[in-house]
């Protein structure tokens, strides 16, 4: 999944991603019956303990293989990775590379980044000092508040926040009361074996430079409520009612290593991560065209995933389930430029001559 660091707007929009569908994953798990307050409760068990994930991609070109993590979020919480495959993979691998993304800075020093601060944290907020229950449909705060008191409790200041960012805090919170969590669980492993080898993270990211921060937390500030933000937060709000169990589902197989789960899901990427882009369709973001890097985010995977596999024997990398699954996903963009793409549960066939070849000299 694309992820966006915009420096320029501080911490406000680190976790906004760009999403592939604005849909809850779907694996079959029945719900059960709302409460009275509308809340279904969890009735999927998130796994714990020891868990192998799913395995790794291989693509192959001539003797060059480079070797491809799919990675989940959220996954469950209480559980620890059996890494070994990695690890292994990681040992001997001449580059690693990190996932895709866009990261939207500006050639400001340190301490002008540090003088922006209180502005990009005023642009968190909505304009004019407006809070949630003035900007959100009557029904929709409703819905709001009931979860607002179940997983969060008494924090005002989460009411002056814009929707989307105050939404996707409760549907955090609601993922911790449920035993998952975002994060945490690859990056380590994948940290600590670089760290080992004194080697560093190969970047894909997309570098976007704009010329005015100042000027686009101001212009960003002013930018009122719009359709789209009040969808996000209906949107999430299903999720958190009635979708944690499918979410929950999907972590779960993450852990085990469920590739028929993962597959029947994919391109259903998180609901909450795709409505966290809306940012990207503001009219800031439009005027400084940051409203079309997905093509030119993929494109600078692919040519970093072309360098590794020419020149290096092993390579590793990490990129979403979502992104490397289905008709539309970086594998399928990869495969007619290589020899082959397997699957972890694909076998390396080699065939043996001897046994496809008769023998011309047997009856």
């Amino acid at each position: 999944m694309m992820r966006i660091s915009p420096m320029w707007l501080g911490g406000l929009l680190a976790c906004v991603s760009l999403g592939a569908a604005a849909q809850v994953p779907s694996t079959g798990a029945p719900l059960t019956e709302p409460s009275a307050d509308g809340i279904v409760d969890m009735n999927v068990v998130v796994v714990s303990g020891s868990q192998p994930g799913p395995g790794l991609w291989r693509v192959r070109r001539g003797e060059n293989t480079l070797y491809i993590l799919g990675t989940q979020s959220p996954l469950p919480k209480a559980m620890t990775w059996r890494s070994d495959e990695v690890r292994e993979v990681l040992a001997e691998a001449d580059v690693v590379l990190g996932p895709p993304g866009v990261r939207v800075g500006s050639d400001i020093g340190i301490f002008r980044g540090l003088t922006m601060l209180p502005a990009a944290m005023r642009a968190s907020r909505n304009p004019d000092g407006a809070t949630l229950d003035e900007l959100l449909p009557a029904d929709v705060y409703q819905r709001w508040s009931a979860l607002k008191a179940r997983y969060i409790g008494r924090d005002r200041g989460i009411e002056r926040k814009r929707p989307a960012i105050a939404v996707y805090e409760l549907y955090r919170a609601a993922l911790d009361a449920n035993g998952l969590r975002e994060g945490g669980v690859v990056a380590p492993v994948v940290d600590e074996a670089l760290k080992a080898r004194g080697m560093e993270l190969t970047s894909t990211t997309l570098e976007v430079k704009i010329d005015d921060p100042r000027a686009a937390l101001a212009d960003f500030r002013k930018e009122g409520m719009k359709p789209e933000d009040v969808a996000c937060v209906r949107d999430t709000l299903d999720v958190i009612e009635r979708g944690l169990p499918q979410v929950a589902a999907r972590a779960n197989a993450w852990a085990v290593g469920d590739l028929d789960v993962l597959r029947a899901t994919a391109g259903q990427g998180s609901q909450v991560q795709a409505c966290m882009s809306s940012f990207l369709q503001t009219e800031t973001a439009r005027k400084r065209g940051l409203d079309g890097l997905e093509a030119q985010v993929r494109a600078h995977w692919l040519a970093a995933a072309d360098s590794a596999l020419a020149t290096h024997r092993v390579s590793f990398a990490t990129l979403s389930v979502n992104d490397l699954l289905g008709d539309s996903g970086y594998l399928a963009a990869l495969r007619p430029r290589v020899d082959a793409v397997l699957a972890p549960d694909e076998a390396d066939v080699v065939e043996d001559e001897s046994e496809a070849t008769p023998d011309a000299a047997s009856p």
